[in-house]
């Protein structure tokens, strides 16, 4: 009995400490918060992913929106970039992003976002349904639950502030 115990206790611990991106269960609240609790956030940050260069700039908050843009390219080469909202809704946030080619073709329909709601707010780190987003020092990481059709992967950006 005590083995079984040791074991379930590993993987309590495993599990907290690998799914660092997490969902919102059907029927289920999202957090509270404010678009102002993510002001950790603003700056210029750059850094490596989706095997290129990233880059995202996220300004202060104004009426509720946290406005955020990012940037993707390979081999000097532009490949994509978003536009991202952090928007205040009612006592929580959901971050609203849409995405575009090279070119500026939308991704997504006209009325349609990419939606991630609040899950849980901790100290410069947010659970949101899909994504996690953790300052730490002059770093944010980003881990987001990517998926390709039926499979899913975690991809991790971990970005460096910069001066503009």
């Amino acid at each position: 009995m005590k083995a079984l115990s040791i074991l379930f206790l590993f993987l309590t611990i495993s599990y907290f400490t690998t799914a660092q991106v997490r969902s919102l269960e059907p029927n289920q609240t999202p957090g509270k918060g404010t678009v102002e609790d993510f002001s950790w956030m603003v700056g210029y940050w750059s850094g490596p992913g989706l095997g290129g260069e990233c880059e995202e700039v996220w300004m202060p908050a104004v009426d509720g929106h946290m406005i955020g843009t990012f940037r993707f390219w390979e081999k000097g080469k532009l490949i994509f970039s978003e536009f991202m909202n952090l928007v205040q809704e009612g006592e929580s946030v959901s971050m609203k992003l849409k995405h575009f080619g090279a070119d500026l073709s939308g991704w997504e329909e006209k009325e349609e976002w990419t939606t991630f709601e609040l899950i849980e707010m901790g100290d410069q780190k947010v659970w949101l349904n899909g994504m996690t987003i953790e300052r730490k020092g002059d770093q944010l990481v980003f881990q987001v639950n990517i998926s390709n059709g039926a499979e899913a992967q975690i991809e991790t950006f971990t970005y460096t502030k910069k001066s503009l």
